[in-house]
């Protein structure tokens, strides 16, 4: 086991998930990756030297199982990682099936509180830990994801709901919203201009969309003791999209 201890990053098998472990791995934490997708948890596994577990969010038993079967087999986890999460694809809501409501906040509503609730019982009973939860910056405005961002505006809530919860048995808790990361998912999005428009960047304070490494450094960092009297907060990576976006509605907007 590693100095700063066991990690746990659930939907670590791919995209910003996958980003995370490596670079936590990197920092120095030892890893158990779980996902969905047991190929991709077990390729980001062996790249790192850590543990891959099959895990289905939407499946509380299985959330359950997998929190009894690490503490037996692999260890006490000091630190959570929740990036699992679905997408909601751009239609007007009246076209929006209720069956899509439902997957999406099945995985990204339902499946992060219930590994919080599991996960994170089991810290408070040792007394100590650390969680951070993804949201998004779809959280903090509007866009034409209302049931993506109203799941992760409710993750931003329940994220400081916990951490005043357990604050006091030494578990902190806190999220990261990325806004418009560019992982190989959203790169092809973009060049095949599916979703974004062709000045996307120019609506960025910083001009440019986010890399999956940015978006773990500051999730390692909320996980780390560099963080130690830092809880209940959600820190926005989005390359300043919720500084910038406005200005384009202002003649000559960001330069």
């Amino acid at each position: 086991m590693s100095e700063l201890g066991l990690a746990l990053v659930i939907g670590g098998g791919n995209g910003i998930g996958a980003a995370i472990c490596e670079v936590m791995a990197a920092h120095g934490w030892s890893l158990v990756v779980a996902d969905k997708d047991e190929t991709g948890a077990t390729d980001v596994a062996d790249r790192i030297g850590g543990r891959a577990f099959p895990l289905d969010v939407t499946d509380v038993a299985a959330i359950e199982a997998l929190a009894e079967r690490i503490d037996r087999e692999v260890g006490p986890l000091a630190a959570l990682v929740v990036s699992s999460g679905i997408f909601q694809p751009n239609v007007p809501i009246e076209e929006t099936p209720a069956d899509l409501f439902d997957a999406i906040t099945a995985v990204n509503l339902r499946g992060t509180y219930h590994a919080n609730r599991i996960f994170g019982a089991g810290m408070a009973r040792r007394g100590g830990g650390a969680i951070v939860n993804l949201a998004s910056a779809t959280a903090h405005f509007s866009t034409p994801n209302s049931i993506y961002g109203a799941t992760k505006a409710a993750i931003v809530n329940m994220t400081r709901c916990l951490a005043g919860e357990w604050g006091g048995r030494g578990v902190r808790v806190n999220s990261v919203s990325p806004g418009i990361v560019l992982v190989p998912r959203v790169r092809a999005l973009k060049a095949r201009g599916d979703r974004y428009p062709d000045d996307l960047e120019r609506q960025m304070a910083l001009r440019r969309c986010v890399e999956p490494g940015e978006v773990a450094e500051a999730v390692e960092f909320l996980l780390s003791p560099r963080a130690s009297a830092i809880t209940g907060i959600d820190l926005l990576v989005d390359c300043g999209w919720t500084a910038g976006a406005l200005w384009k509605a202002y003649k000559g907007g960001l330069r």
